[in-house]
């Protein structure tokens, strides 16, 4: 698609050797006066304004920052056949990109405004992602400070615009469905919905009827049609949270939807188009799933055209504060608190706990602080977590264990106890699913 550029200036002759210059790379609108200037306002904004500084009406400085309160991501290019130092520093000031002096070489201009363009572009871009990232913060900071999750949100930034199948892996609870909800939100489908659905959730004589949708009849229960899940998701993103807990007949027909763009409804003899934009995502490394026969190595391969490791928070632990001071905020303003933030005590208990649970555990925690804090801010004794350290199992050492696993497994007992065994409970406080408490109680050999 062609950048726009308007150009203001009142000499007829430079204006029509600039539109002979620009128009088979750009869409040119002409300007000669402030007074015509103020009537481009009211029509969209261009991407780069070619701005006199003499016009017989008005002063191209003091037109600048009207055009750059007006149309804040146009960038301006000043021309002039009367440069000073001064005047250059002075439209510098007021916005300007660049400025260039009468007479100039038309392939000098040709770059600076290839530059301008690029410069615009990526800042629209920087502008999209500090918007999506902060709805999802609670209006706050962006919270990736880490350099891993920064890696993962530069190669989100180069993919999400386009269509490709995108495979979000890592624990639960690291945020995989934010970075799903980050993709959505700085995609070409982000004025149509997001959809998503838990596949470990869903009941397995039901989860096509789910997805693709069902008629009227089509098996016991069946009162009425089902639009399904890729109907509601047309035009835009389907969310396919832990892919490898879908039965695989299911992972079957999933694939060939995949393939062919086309849903059949349970209990229907025709199919139709489908346009929605698959994310998936799963806790288990895909390797280990297709090995335990949890996931369809084609299935795989299909949709992990692009795939993205989320790490643990104990990972990135440079995450951890900007993440606890984004809840606070979030949930003191949902309890009509105001909260200073945390001590120092407090501080050091969050960034050395390992979370299990990851972010969802944290969220747990500090909205659970919140509630309970009695001070200006959150102290150390506002918070549930332990001060965990790893403690050897009997006979003085275990090597069965790395020492990340072997505290994730003392956190685990720890809330156990304070819990009175209560698993339900206990895998609420981590922030983490029943079935993955239950997993890792199994794994790491804990009595209850």
């Amino acid at each position: 698609m062609k950048g726009k550029i308007l150009i203001v200036d009142d000499e007829a002759d430079l204006r029509a050797m600039l539109k002979a210059i620009l128009e088979d790379d750009y869409v040119v609108a002409e300007a000669d006066s402030g007074a015509a200037l103020q009537k481009c306002f009211a029509t969209e904004a261009p991407d780069i304004v070619l701005l006199d500084l003499k016009l017989p009406d008005a002063s191209g400085l003091d037109l600048l920052p009207q055009i750059k309160k007006t149309w804040p991501d146009t960038e301006v290019i000043v021309l002039t056949g009367e440069a000073t130092f001064e005047a250059a520093v002075q439209a510098t000031k007021r916005g300007a990109y660049h400025f260039i002096n009468k007479p100039f070489d038309s392939q000098m201009l040709q770059v600076t405004l290839d530059r301008a363009l690029e410069n615009k572009q990526q800042k629209e871009e920087n502008n999209s992602l500090r918007r999506a990232v902060a709805t999802m913060s609670g209006g706050s900071a962006p919270v990736f400070q880490s350099s891993a999750v920064q890696a993962v949100v530069r190669t989100i930034e180069r993919v999400a615009p386009s269509d490709v199948t995108i495979l979000i892996t890592g624990e639960s609870g690291s945020g995989k469905e934010v970075i799903a909800d980050l993709i959505h939100s700085l995609s070409t489908r982000a004025k149509n919905r997001i959809v998503k659905v838990n596949c470990a959730a869903l009941p397995r004589d039901l989860i096509q009827s789910e997805l693709f949708g069902s008629k009227k009849g089509s098996f016991t229960g069946a009162h009425t049609d089902r639009e399904g899940l890729f109907r509601q998701a047309e035009g835009g993103t389907l969310f396919l949270d832990e892919i490898s807990e879908m039965p695989i007949d299911t992972q079957s027909k999933l694939l060939r939807v995949l393939q062919d763009q086309e849903v059949r409804p349970v209990g229907s003899t025709t199919s139709y188009k489908t346009n929605c934009r698959i994310i998936a995502a799963t806790n288990r490394k895909p390797e280990d799933a297709i090995k335990d026969g949890k996931l369809r190595e084609d299935l795989f391969y299909r949709i992990s055209a692009i795939s993205v490791f989320l790490p643990p928070l104990r990972e990135r632990r440079e995450d951890i504060m900007p993440l606890a001071n984004a809840f606070l905020k979030r949930f003191a303003a949902q309890a009509n608190r105001v909260l200073t933030g945390f001590t120092p005590q407090a501080c050091e208990r969050l960034v050395t706990f390992e979370w299990p649970g990851n972010v969802r555990q944290l969220q747990n925690e500090i909205q659970r602080a919140v509630l309970l804090s009695e001070g200006p801010g959150v102290n150390v004794t506002d918070l549930s977590i332990s001060d965990v350290k790893f403690i050897p199992t009997e006979g003085g050492h275990d090597t069965s264990f790395t020492l990340l696993e072997g505290v994730e497994r003392n956190a685990i007992v720890q809330m156990l106890k304070e819990t009175g065994g209560n698993k339900l409970e206990t895998a609420k406080r981590l922030g983490i699913g029943r079935q993955t408490l239950y997993n890792k109680i199994k794994g790491y050999g804990i009595e209850t």
